[in-house]
């Protein structure tokens, strides 16, 4: 054998070993999953009640990878720009597709940059008041009252978010003189609310559901067009007490990867996802935390997303939530 023939097989004998790490069953070591916002709010809360039963399901540990900031856009363009290699998947909520519009800009498309894995589910957001508020005052009427004529300060998880969007929208019907603070998200914001630095928000009882229950929070309507289940004796719907058909919006929790990720590591994490979150002891857990479960398949949650950022783009136009920054 001469000295080209030796180098050329020498060659072919290094490749083999690489070539079949390439086609190795996924996944064959951990995966991590992106929160764009920070550790203890609704978003997070789901990723980690997801991210332990799918990553059993798929045989790794799924960690869970806290990236906020912009509206959830830093976090959400890390996931856009990752490998396409199965090994990063993103836990987004209704801010994939409500960034980008009130943004008027955006590092990635909520679309052409990512595989749709399944929607889990939604939650409706309440409005509560903190300790700025006097004590007494237990009712949406009752607020109202107190509130006509004073300068008040409304908290929101994100600008843009439907928690922005409702706040603004119950300051325009109700009449209120409004400061609209944004925060990185409802990590962030609740322990500001509790420090009473702003008197009111929107938020979902994922977060803000033990200070109800204990009082540190009162809850006093809901957004969205169904009560929310641990509230529903005592707490009504903003449509029911009056307000416009504005507040009959409900959102969407769902799950993501990089567009291109190869066909043959979705057609394995597209069933396990599904599997995992329509478990009736799962869905019992959602329920628990007043998420109102909603499986859709990759194409359903996608048409609907598409639906949503159409509903987003009017109400943007209708209320100016464009940021200025």
């Amino acid at each position: 054998m001469d000295r080209r023939t030796l180098l050329a097989a020498a060659g072919a004998g290094l490749a083999l070993p690489a070539l079949g790490r390439s086609q190795g069953r996924w996944p064959d070591r951990p995966i991590r999953m992106i929160v764009p916002f920070p550790a203890g709010g609704g978003t997070d809360a789901w990723a980690r009640m997801t991210a332990e039963p799918l990553g059993q399901e798929l045989g790794q540990a799924i960690l869970v990878e806290n990236r906020s900031g912009g509206s959830g856009m830093i976090g959400t363009d890390a996931a856009a720009k990752a490998a396409p290699d199965g090994y990063t998947l993103l836990m987004n909520i209704t801010t994939h597709v409500q960034s980008p519009v009130v943004m008027r800009r955006s590092p990635y498309d909520p679309f052409r940059d990512f595989a749709f894995i399944g929607r889990l589910g939604t939650t409706a957001i309440t409005f509560g008041v903190g300790p700025s508020v006097p004590a007494d005052l237990a009712t949406l009427d009752g607020f109202l009252a107190w509130a006509k004529g004073r300068s008040l300060a409304f908290g929101n998880y994100g600008q843009g978010t439907t928690g922005h969007a409702f706040a603004m929208l119950l300051a325009q019907e109700a009449g209120l003189d409004v400061t609209h603070v944004a925060y990185r998200g409802e990590g962030t914001m609740v322990p500001d609310f509790l420090a009473g630095s702003f008197h009111g928000g929107f938020n979902s009882t994922i977060a803000a559901g033990e200070l109800y229950k204990a009082g540190r929070l009162r809850p006093l309507a809901t957004g969205g067009p169904d009560r929310v289940p641990s509230l529903a004796d005592r707490i009504p719907t903003l449509i029911e007490l009056g307000y416009s058909q504005r507040f009959n919006f409900s959102g969407f929790t769902g799950l993501f990867a990089p567009a291109r990720t190869p066909p043959e590591i979705l057609d394995r994490l597209v069933p396990a996802f599904r599997k995992v979150v329509t478990a009736p002891e799962f869905v019992a857990r959602l329920h628990a935390i007043d998420t109102i479960p909603g499986y859709e398949d990759p194409a359903t949650f996608r048409a609907s997303a598409e639906r949503t950022m159409r509903q987003w783009e009017e109400m943007a136009r209708t209320l100016d939530l464009y940021s200025t920054s």
